[in-house]
């Protein structure tokens, strides 16, 4: 018997040192700093509309201004397609427009779940659709937006979706559950313009970025430091566990889980979606600015650069360039801008 329990004794010390070296690999340390980083800004028409701003003086400055040359468009299906089978695209045109004149460079995220909630943009016509007419009708809009953009140079690639694999925002509820929908989509833009790569995204925090490794040819990846959660936008059934967390993991987290998806399936990994915009428990437009500077100010701004910088990527968007022209235009608070100026004037 003693010896039964001096096995299982043994058994359990080798499990927890296991557990602590795999912990030790993926939290500690950071990356050697990449020689040459590109850097990036998020852009939504939606954000910049609801933050009451001019969404082409905020898209115009962004470029000229700024100086960004990298930009990753979020488009939403419910605005280009809002009734069945009419395509509104001038908007889009004027995007691309501009950032062709201008020397910029796309990413186009395609499909239903683009980004800014609430994640899924589907058109009132379709949600009362079944689930197959549903993804009928997405191909479909997809198929569209390609035909019509391939021949356009300012795309550099396009991005299948934003988060498909993570439960999280207002979707149908076959949604996030189905891979080989996503595989279908990917499949479908790479047979209508092989000539670009295709960028699928996951959480950097919250995934092993497998599963889009599996099927895109590019991994995008997420990294936040600083938000507010809430377990009722991820689909958990815990009512009122709600809180602002500041994520624990290193820059080794992210350089670590990059160097296996290169090592098993040969992917580049970029950050598509570096935090530079507050979190909190209400949109920007209903929240004070001191409520918003929790999660994001000219001091974490520049922390969360540093820290993207250590993680060895080589690629980093933005998320909030909106929020910084509405700090410098609504609120005389320029300094996030004129920091980014900076970097991407340097």
């Amino acid at each position: 018997m003693k010896r039964f329990f001096k096995a299982i004794i043994f058994c359990f010390a080798i499990i927890l040192a296991l557990l602590l070296l795999v912990i030790c690999f993926f939290t500690m340390g950071k990356a050697k700093v990449s020689k040459n980083i590109t850097w990036g800004v998020d852009f939504s028409q939606m954000q910049a509309e609801s933050l009451s701003l001019d969404w082409k003086q905020a898209f115009l400055a962004i470029i000229n201004d700024l100086g960004v040359k990298n930009i990753k468009l979020h488009t939403q299906w419910d605005w280009v397609e809002g009734v069945q089978g009419k395509f509104y695209f001038e908007d889009i045109d004027w995007q691309l427009q501009q950032a062709k004149q201008n020397g910029a460079k796309i990413i186009y995220v395609l499909g239903m779940k683009s980004g800014r909630w609430p994640e899924c943009h589907i058109p009132t016509w379709a949600q009362g659709l079944s689930e197959q007419q549903q993804k009928e009708a997405i191909l479909n809009y997809i198929t569209e937006v390609v035909k019509r953009y391939k021949g356009n140079k300012a795309i550099i690639y396009w991005q299948v979706e934003n988060e498909p694999f993570l439960k999280f925002g207002q979707c149908p509820s076959w949604y996030d559950k189905d891979a080989e929908f996503i595989k279908q989509e990917v499949a479908l833009v790479k047979s209508l313009d092989p000539s670009r790569q295709v960028i699928v995204s996951e959480s950097g925090e919250l995934s092993l970025w497998t599963k889009a490794a599996k099927v895109a040819d590019v991994v995008g990846v997420t990294m936040y430091r600083k938000a507010w959660l809430d377990t009722s936008t991820y689909g958990l059934p815990i009512d009122g566990l709600d809180f602002y967390a500041t994520y624990p993991f290193s820059p080794a987290f992210y350089a670590r889980k990059a160097g296996i998806i290169k090592t098993m399936f040969n992917k580049k990994v970029m950050c598509v979606e570096l935090q530079a915009e507050p979190w909190g428990p209400k949109p920007i437009y209903n929240s004070p600015l001191s409520e918003q500077y929790k999660t994001m100010n000219p001091d974490l701004f520049l922390k969360n650069v540093e820290f993207a910088k250590e993680t060895g990527l080589d690629t980093f968007y933005f998320w909030g360039a909106e929020w910084w022209y509405w700090l410098k235009e609504k609120q005389d608070q320029p300094q996030i801008w004129q920091e980014a100026q900076k970097l991407f004037q340097t």
